[in-house]
């Protein structure tokens, strides 16, 4: 794979490429078209309005996203298959896995609505021929390019397909971009918007620890949303020492753009890449919920075959269908943890993300810095979160506290200004409310990954 920024880990643009890609390659960032949306003459909306995320399927509601990639295949499309994603505590699929024509998704969003799943379709027929295998111009000699009416026909035809499915949430329009493709991007939306406001647009771009490249996509795609892939737990033991680096940008570009942040999280065995620990899903989840993650996707569920290449290990599911132990852990961890939490941290802005205890910090962190509510963070290396509501009449701070190890407990000790702190709640996901406690010093005790949140409301 070619791309002018620094990744690390599998790429799911050359391994695991919907089936129906034809051979055609996207074009260079040389014949892309300027980074200016089109005029509505020119068939693109000029001004195309923007929805706020909060009525967007999966960004928006009350309840936190949690999705995967890599479903089960065509073949094992089943009803008792898609009822095993909902228990699992799954609320999206991302489509893949050899689905690439029409009935087949027409099928798969028919099970979900079943299920009670949503589904981004990645439609290698029209929306990737919008988005990915073409370029937008209104100059039709431009090598490898539709127009913007033929684009907005495309897009028609898929929404026109898939659109009387409720389950449909959206579509995926493109995994893992170079920024030479923002400004078609930028169109494709437009026309999205347009054409089904109702729908999310969605693209994952690449991990990269060039901040540019995730500022130039929220100022030039308007996305409404940032996803991104790093995947942080390397062989021997190691750990991918710009994992916190990437999430730091992420998040000040999120925060920039005033948009959800949305990453993967590592499942599986990959070339020079472990297989997660029950404690490594949690801790990878946790962490990103500490840097303001709205949404938390699994890489992959079904195992990928080895004629892909990359030396997969197994997923959630293996290739021939069977539960592995990580599909376990990720029902328990998102049926009775990450739903619970992330509908309290959905709607809260990042306020700030320290790392506690931690000599040296690594690449990209910052050390935690008292407030005039918590004076000190002692014990154990922590990362902390805190966290604010929209709403300026409310003075309450949440912060989360994320055990840094993913192998041992951490035992830490947060203190709060009783001066300023009126009560203090931890958060109970059992019961989804806060028990409260005297205001003095909070003890924490964390098993690997674990993580606690805590509610200071202020006198």
């Amino acid at each position: 794979m070619q791309s002018p920024h620094r990744v690390l880990g599998p790429s799911r643009r050359t391994v695991l490429l919907g089936a129906g890609a034809t051979a055609l390659t996207a074009a260079t960032a040389s014949t892309v078209a300027a980074t200016s949306v089109a005029s509505a003459a020119g068939g693109v909306p000029a001004a195309a309005a923007i929805p706020s995320p909060d009525v967007l399927p999966l960004t928006g509601g009350p309840d936190f996203p949690i999705g995967l990639f890599w479903p089960p295949h065509p073949y094992a499309s089943t009803a008792e298959r898609f009822a095993e994603i909902k228990s699992a505590g799954f609320d999206f699929v991302i489509s893949g896995n050899y689905a690439g024509d029409g009935n087949i998704f027409q099928y798969q969003l028919d099970l979900a609505r079943t299920a009670g799943l949503k589904m981004l379709i990645s439609d290698d027929i029209q929306i990737r021929n919008m988005s990915r295998w073409f370029s937008i111009s209104d100059t039709p000699t431009d090598f490898l390019s539709v127009t913007p009416a033929e684009a907005s026909e495309l897009y028609t035809r898929a929404r026109d397909a898939y659109g009387p499915y409720s389950s449909l949430a959206g579509f995926n329009f493109y995994d893992e971009p170079g920024a030479g493709w923002f400004a078609t991007l930028a169109k494709a939306l437009a026309i999205s918007r347009e054409l089904a406001p109702q729908l999310l647009p969605y693209i994952n771009l690449l991990p990269s620890d060039d901040p540019a490249y995730y500022q130039s996509f929220v100022d030039v795609v308007k996305p409404s949303l940032i996803s991104f892939d790093r995947y942080p737990l390397l062989s021997e033991g190691r750990e991918d020492a710009n994992y916190f680096h990437n999430w730091a940008i992420v998040r000040d570009a999120a925060l920039h753009g005033d948009i959800p942040s949305w990453v993967f999280i590592q499942t599986l065995a990959c070339n020079n890449h472990r297989e997660p620990t029950a404690a490594e899903l949690l801790w990878q989840i946790n962490i990103s919920l500490a840097y303001g993650a709205k949404g938390i996707q699994y890489f992959t569920y079904w195992t990928p075959e080895a004629a892909r290449g990359e030396g997969f290990g197994p997923a959630l599911i293996t290739v021939d269908g069977r539960r592995t132990p990580r599909y376990a852990a990720a029902r328990q961890i998102n049926t009775t943890w990450l739903h619970q939490v992330g509908r309290e941290l959905k709607p809260l802005v990042s306020e700030s993300v320290g790392h506690a205890n931690e000599t040296p910090l690594p690449n990209g962190a910052v050390a935690f810095a008292p407030t005039d509510l918590v004076t000190s963070v002692t014990g154990s290396p922590v990362v902390v979160g805190t966290f604010r509501s929209r709403d300026d009449g409310v003075d309450a701070r949440w912060v989360l506290v994320a055990n840094r190890s993913h192998h041992d407990r951490a035992r830490a000790t947060v203190a709060v200004n009783d001066k300023t702190v009126g009560s203090v709640g931890i958060f109970q996901p059992a019961h989804q409310n806060y028990a409260s406690r005297r205001v003095a010093p909070i003890p924490l005790d964390l098993a690997p990954g674990a993580a606690t949140l805590i509610k200071l409301t202020t006198k």
